[in-house]
């Protein structure tokens, strides 16, 4: 695959990006239906991820990771800034703001304060490449696989690495909230 996109970045080879599109289309699509999208949208997304593709393949890196990573990754980043640019998603989000904040005792919010206190020092207690793994899971949304392409690592380290950081959190935690 990733003698493809050199073909399409190099040659812009037309037959190159057809293999890889009636490759990665329909499993693109599949995903993103996966992930919650209606058909149309579903449709629309693996259209403009195979865009993407063909007007960004000079970006590839095989050193930053595969070929289906990266694709899935613009598909799953396009899918995220579709969600975000709708109005309903938008009234949603400030509806619950206006709820959390009219709904919220000073207890509560006390409670809250102190929770996230004490996350914040067991997360700064990890070492640096659990945080790092831990903050590419659940910050940038990127799977396992993902993150062992984007850090270079065996998929194998990220999953001990991701396990020794629960473990650590949770003994921190626990006794605390």
């Amino acid at each position: 695959m990733g003698d493809q996109l050199k073909r399409i970045a190099d040659e812009r080879d037309a037959g190159a990006f057809r293999s890889l599109f009636l490759t990665f289309g329909p499993k693109v699509r599949a995903m993103l239906m996966r992930q919650g999208a209606d058909t149309e949208m579903a449709e629309d997304i693996a259209q403009e991820t195979m865009l993407a593709v063909w007007r960004k393949c000079h970006l590839f890196s095989s050193d930053r990771g595969s070929v289906s990573t990266w694709i899935y990754s613009i598909a799953r980043n396009l899918r995220i800034d579709r969600i975000r640019r709708q109005v309903v998603w938008q009234h949603f989000c400030k509806d619950i703001e206006v709820l959390q904040v009219a709904v919220e005792l000073p207890d509560e919010r006390l409670a809250r304060e102190q929770k996230r206190a004490t996350l914040g020092e067991a997360l700064a207690d990890l070492p640096t490449e659990q945080l790092q793994i831990i903050q590419l899971s659940f910050m940038d949304g990127l799977t396992q696989n993902e993150i062992a392409g984007k850090l270079n690592l065996p998929l194998g380290t990220v999953k001990s690495r991701m396990r020794l950081a629960y473990v650590k959190l949770r003994g921190s935690v626990e006794g605390a909230i």
